[in-house]
């Protein structure tokens, strides 16, 4: 199948990505185009597109996405790159799939705003290698398309989401961590974070390296850490240790990942994932419990909306999103009470109610254990630091 067949056939959201696509495929002679997202399990995946070869996708995931150099060049560089012949990227896994070359740009973010990416084109012995040029029409395509993606997501999000969503954010949601608790990638963005954070996750990562000694030379650990900031307010974070990881260099390394907002997941669709049949099939069940959440549905009924049976929507579910579906709906839940703690039009007993709490006394409980904080703290919190941001 052809590129622009794969493509046209993924039917993405938004017509003008499949325009920039379509008219890159035309300048450019391509066999393959993928799409790959970083994102909060502290890993590489191709997300898209859909007729993607089902073991081409189980190989890098398994694999070789410890070996993707290039995609990491290009999005530290944020420049277009040439795939390495000599590294075992392109000698197993490249040619055991047929392909001689390949190139790389960086994506600000596929999937998640704070989560970058890269879109890799292959070409057979035959195609020859990329040119100049070819680079430069595919920085020029990357440019186009993330404005795209920035476009449709904010077409998705709501003023109330995006009030939520602003608070403390850095413009990149990871942070990549050397042998030496150091900084290896994403240093600026780190700079962003509130400094209590920052002293924690450094703390973090240097006992998970430590640790490494005690674990099997092939164990990846990964643990959801909620953090607080200066303020007592509540972040939470993958950290994902590897014990080599290639395509960054020698030596164990920790990826320190932002979990995504449930604004950020309500402007997912089942298509930024079409290469991952499992992720995709979970799309609507997140659809489900950010429209249900109120009314508490069971893990039974939940598990419907993804076609599958309780305990294997329950496992992939914390797999692929680093927290279970109980923790989804709890998250639901704090999300809709700060949208109307911000909105100032309800008392603490009418949110409590409006999104699903017995009672004021359970509200607050619940609300201080997710975040840290009191509703009537965390209010005045985030509303100082939203007029902070605007001065």
């Amino acid at each position: 199948m052809s590129p622009t067949a794969q493509l046209s056939s993924s039917r993405p959201e938004s017509s003008s990505s499949r325009q920039i696509w379509t008219s890159l495929i035309r300048e450019i002679d391509i066999t393959q185009i993928v799409v790959i997202s970083s994102g909060p399990r502290g890993r590489l995946q191709i997300v898209q597109p859909q007729k993607v070869s089902d073991a081409l996708v189980r190989a890098y995931d398994r694999e070789f996405q410890k070996e993707d150099q290039a995609s990491w060049r290009a999005i530290a560089d944020q420049n277009v790159v040439r795939v390495a012949r000599g590294g075992r990227y392109a000698q197993d896994f490249l040619r055991d799939f047929g392909f001689a070359h390949a190139a790389a740009a960086p994506l600000a973010g596929p999937v998640f705003p704070g989560y970058p990416g890269s879109i890799q084109l292959f070409r057979t012995a035959e195609q020859g290698d990329f040119s100049d040029a070819d680079l430069r029409r595919l920085g020029e395509a990357v440019a186009r398309f993330d404005e795209s993606t920035a476009s449709a997501r904010e077409s998705r999000t709501t003023v109330s989401d995006s009030g939520v969503a602003a608070l403390k954010r850095p413009a990149v949601s990871e942070f990549i961590f050397d042998g030496k608790a150091e900084v290896r990638l994403f240093q600026s963005a780190f700079d962003e974070l509130d400094e209590r954070i920052r002293q924690q996750i450094i703390a973090q990562v240097r006992q998970r390296i430590s640790r490494l000694e005690s674990q099997s030379a092939d164990a990846t650990d990964w643990s959801r850490v909620s953090l607080p900031d200066s303020d007592g307010d509540h972040l939470a974070f993958n950290f994902v240790v590897y014990r080599e990881y290639a395509a960054l260099g020698s030596g164990p390394f920790v990826f320190v990942c932002l979990l995504p907002t449930v604004s950020d997941w309500s402007a997912v669709r089942a298509s930024d994932f079409q290469a991952d049949d499992e992720l995709s099939r979970l799309v609507p069940s997140i659809k489900f419990m950010q429209q249900e959440f109120q009314r508490g549905p069971a893990l039974t009924e939940i598990s419907k909306a993804a076609h599958l049976s309780p305990f294997h929507f329950h496992r992939q579910f914390a797999e692929h999103l680093g927290l279970t579906p109980k923790h989804f709906l709890m998250e639901c839940q704090i999300h809709e009470c700060k949208k109307q703690l911000l909105a100032r039009q309800k008392d603490l007993a009418k949110i409590a109610s409006d999104c699903g709490f017995a009672h004021q006394s359970h509200f607050t409980s619940r609300f201080k254990q997710i975040t840290g904080l009191t509703p009537t703290r965390w209010r005045r919190m985030a509303i100082r630091r939203t007029e902070s941001a605007k001065d």
